[in-house]
């Protein structure tokens, strides 16, 4: 099974064939981040981890049945970013 890629900078998932990376400078493609963190080849949020944790806590969280509650998504979030490249 292989291992799930997660952006390097808010852990979202981009194994799908149509993940929406990062570009470069001259457009070409990223692989370590989504198009949401990395853009032109720069990161498009400047804020502290935490931060990140608070604009994806919601993203994540879910009514539907098995979905994820906020304290659940904040949880696994704290455990995952300090493991990414950005935040190294």
């Amino acid at each position: 099974m292989n291992e799930m890629k997660l952006c390097q900078s808010c852990a979202m998932p981009m194994n799908q064939p149509d993940a929406q990376y990062g570009t470069e400078t001259d457009g070409t493609k990223n692989a370590d981040y989504c198009h949401y963190c990395y853009e032109d080849g720069k990161f498009t949020f400047h804020g502290t981890m935490e931060e990140m944790i608070n604009i994806c806590v919601p993203h994540m969280v879910s009514n539907e049945p098995g979905g994820m509650n906020e304290e659940a998504a904040r949880s696994m979030l704290q455990g995952i970013l300090p493991q990414l490249k950005r935040w190294k």
